[in-house]
């Protein structure tokens, strides 16, 4: 506001002097013309008339040489100005002070309206205009004047001086500069006030910004938002701009959280799962130690739950591994390959694993269609790893003999490979969360074969079709089964 004042200040002193100099100017130019209308009007007479004496300058053959508002003077060759003519009105009044010439300056001076000082302060407008040549003869008498009057003086000067004072100029260019002064500065003091007013009133937004995010930073909730403004105003851009980034820090602290929750999960399922191998092993290793296991059949026994349970652990590391490495998004080594190979694979595995249990290979979506090319780029061993996964699920979460389907084929531009099974399924609860680490249905964790999983498969499934820009997805009806739908990118399109 003080820099707005501090510029309207200036724009006002400059207008008021430009306007007072063009002002005085005008003023001026017009005492210059009467000066030079008047001179030359005297310069002129002087032909005829002489050059007036002092004592007949009231008389009425010479009084008009002297309007009241001028001094009349004459100058000779060598630049002396002689008595000046006057008509005071009264005693004492200001008389110009006529400058010290010689003929040089004098020239210079010759025609050309000057300023010089009076003698009661002030200053007066001075002209000099020169007399004709023809008005003066060579010994310095008028060329018409034959016979020379008693009261006009023979020799002519070089030019008539002519003066008028410029008080009245001063005067109104005084006034003017006064008036400015006090309108500028009722005009700053009224712009002053207004913008005072303006301003608060348009940084009061800012100002509930201000108490706002103080609010926020002594505590209050991230969810609170600042005040809305009008988006045509920097306060209620700013307002936006400021909502935008609350919004933004909230989500990053609410996926901090839930990340940090889901990693205390982690560990802690990472840790239960761990150490029930781990208590068997040393168990049965203390078993030993102790001399509980005297028959040989016995030690036997216990040799192969030990390898059974450090069979079981190194799997859960290697899963834990592949999680680790899927996480640091290293990089799969994609090659040109067809789901069909995968798919005829896991139809040997499933008869190999239960012989009982009818398997069918069809196109995707079960619509009577034979099994179809599925090229992709895809990393063969990972991707075996993701249908092993799938399909040891569809065998060990349905009941025996249940039937498995296997698709395979191209759709939509990608290439597919289901696996369904016509199992217990899932309920929508549980289809939301299959895809988490150590997620399993059973809430108690029982283990009702030793090959009942830790919850990893379906995440491994998941962060390895993943790595390869694919999506994994989820089908499940509870009472009608489980498809689990693998879609890859087509190698066409690379």
């Amino acid at each position: 506001m003080l820099l707005s004042l501090a510029l309207v200040l200036l724009g006002l002193t400059v207008s008021d002097m430009v306007v007072l100099g063009s002002v005085r100017g005008q003023l001026v130019t017009r005492v210059d013309r009467q000066l030079e209308r008047y001179g030359q009007s005297l310069a002129a007479r002087l032909g005829t008339d002489g050059v007036p004496e002092p004592r007949f300058v009231h008389s009425n053959r010479h009084g008009s040489w002297l309007p009241s508002q001028f001094v009349v003077a004459f100058v000779a060759a060598d630049g002396r100005v002689s008595e000046q003519f006057r008509l005071p009105v009264a005693a004492g009044d200001p008389r110009p002070v006529w400058p010290r010439m010689d003929a040089a300056s004098l020239q210079a001076h010759l025609g050309k309206p000057f300023d010089v000082a009076s003698d009661h302060g002030g200053s007066w407008r001075v002209l000099i205009v020169p007399v004709a040549a023809s008005a003066v003869t060579t010994d310095g008498t008028s060329a018409t004047d034959s016979s020379p009057s008693a009261n006009v003086a023979a020799p002519l000067p070089v030019g008539v001086v002519v003066s008028a004072s410029l008080d009245e100029v001063d005067s109104t260019t005084d006034h003017l500069s006064t008036a400015f002064l006090l309108i500028g500065g009722v005009v700053a003091a009224l712009l002053g006030l207004a913008a005072w007013f303006a301003v608060r009133a348009g940084l009061r937004p800012l100002r509930l910004i201000e108490a706002t995010a103080t609010e926020i930073a002594a505590g209050r909730p991230l969810s609170h938002r600042m005040p809305e403004a009008s988006p045509r105003t920097e306060a209620g851009r700013l307002s936006s701009a400021l909502n935008v980034m609350l919004a933004q820090i909230e989500s990053a602290f609410a996926a901090r959280a839930e990340s940090e929750e889901q990693m205390r999960r982690f560990v802690a399922d990472a840790s239960h799962e761990l150490r029930t191998p781990l208590a068997g092993i040393r168990g049965f290793a203390e078993l030993y130690l102790m001399g509980a296991l005297v028959d040989e059949e016995d030690v036997k026994r216990t040799m192969a739950r030990i390898e059974s349970e450090a069979v079981r652990l190194g799997g859960l590391v290697e899963d834990l591994l592949t999680l680790v490495r899927m996480g640091e998004q290293r990089s799969v080594q994609p090659a040109p390959m067809d789901l069909r190979t995968l798919a005829v694979d896991a139809l040997h595995d499933i008869t190999a694993l239960d012989p009982g249990r009818p398997v069918t290979l069809t196109g995707p979506g079960d619509l009577g269609t034979p099994p179809g090319p599925a090229p992709v780029l895809g990393d063969e061993a990972r991707l075996r790893q993701v249908v092993a996964n799938l399909v040891g699920n569809a065998v060990a979460h349905t009941p025996p003999g249940t039937p498995v389907r296997i698709g395979v084929g191209t759709l939509d531009g990608h290439g597919v490979l289901e696996v369904a099974d016509r199992g217990p399924g899932l309920t929508p609860e549980q289809a939301a969360r299959v895809f988490e680490r150590f997620y399993r249905v059973d809430p108690a964790r029982t283990r009702t074969t030793p090959t009942d999983g830790a919850g990893l498969g379906l995440s491994i499934v998941h962060a390895l079709v993943t790595a390869h820009a694919g999506h994994v997805d989820l089908e499940s009806t509870p009472g009608q089964g489980t498809l689990f739908r693998v879609r890859l990118p087509s190698a066409k399109q690379h």
